[in-house]
């Protein structure tokens, strides 16, 4: 199937076939299954959507099932549909992520706007992941001492305190620092912070000044 599905999921025969009529009906791409380990043994890393469950089911309930995707890095949000709805179940599951915990007695629309958030949802999840992966690849050119020598600069080290820290030479860390700004292509240091705060690298470097925030480091020095 091309775009995102949703996958609904409940050992109810009749009320999943009922479901997926309906959600087919208002234009979405529906894929049934009827237990939660079934579920999981078909789905595709790749997938995109989001997955309707009920809550009590034999073998691998709802919750197991919510907790496995949330193990195995599942960007597919969970809308739960279930008969026998709790308030503290639906509080552990919208703690746990969950996109809306509807019973099967909830109105039409509701289910309608629920499953468009969670789609919506996935969506971004997907763009982001996307912009981390290439976030990722950018750094990833980058060799160890360069990697190291990145870490300096971003902690606001001068050249010669580089050198001295790393043990090599100070015109060795200017070519470490022109490697390093052509590969991730920036222009300074505070654009280099963000870039590497925005692929979720070095969170040491951001936390040390919780209250703050982390300053930002100074500019290439000219001349150094």
């Amino acid at each position: 199937m091309n775009g995102p599905v949703v996958y609904i999921i409940d050992d109810d025969a009749s009320y999943l076939r009922a479901v997926s009529r309906f959600l087919r009906a208002a234009g979405f791409q529906v894929v049934i299954h009827t237990s939660a380990v079934e579920f999981l043994t078909d789905l595709k890393p790749e997938a995109a959507g989001c997955v309707i469950t009920d809550l009590q089911m034999p073998g691998m309930d709802g919750m197991a099932l919510q907790a496995a995707l949330h193990q195995a890095g599942s960007l597919l949000p969970i809308v739960f549909l279930t008969g026998h709805g709790n308030i503290p179940a639906s509080v552990q599951a919208m703690r746990h992520g969950a996109e809306d915990f509807l019973t099967k007695q909830a109105r039409k629309e509701d289910l309608i706007a629920a499953v468009n958030r969670a789609l919506s949802r996935n969506e971004q999840a997907i763009a982001e992941h996307e912009r981390q992966r290439a976030l990722r690849a950018r750094f990833a050119l980058l060799t160890d001492r360069e990697m190291e020598v990145l870490q300096h600069v971003l902690s606001g080290e001068l050249n010669k305190q580089i050198a001295a820290d790393l043990g090599i030479h100070e015109r060795t860390v200017k070519l470490h620092r022109t490697a390093i700004t052509t590969k991730l292509r920036v222009h300074s240091v505070a654009e280099l912070a963000r870039l590497v705060q925005e692929a979720g690298l070095f969170p040491h470097l951001w936390q040390s000044v919780p209250s703050r925030g982390q300053p930002t480091p100074p500019d290439f020095p000219k001349g150094q």
